[in-house]
């Protein structure tokens, strides 16, 4: 299920980061319910959001998304 498998993502990274999910979702300019929904998997990201979360934590779209796989 891909949107769980960038929930996972999405959460390790910002656990990574040392981040809290209030700080990522006043970046995204969301609420913070909705980025935990997005880290369980429960909503899938756009891809407006996604990239912006790929620039927040300084990585490929492919690899927020587990798309790097094998490279």
């Amino acid at each position: 299920m891909l949107g769980n498998t960038i929930g996972k993502n999405l959460r390790r990274l910002r656990m990574e980061k040392n981040m809290s999910q209030t700080y990522v979702a006043q970046k995204l300019y969301i609420q913070r319910q909705t980025l935990s929904a997005y880290e369980r998997g429960k909503n899938t990201p756009d891809i407006y959001i996604l990239m912006e979360l790929s620039r927040i934590y300084g990585i490929s779209l492919d690899e927020l998304t587990g798309n790097d796989v094998g490279e």
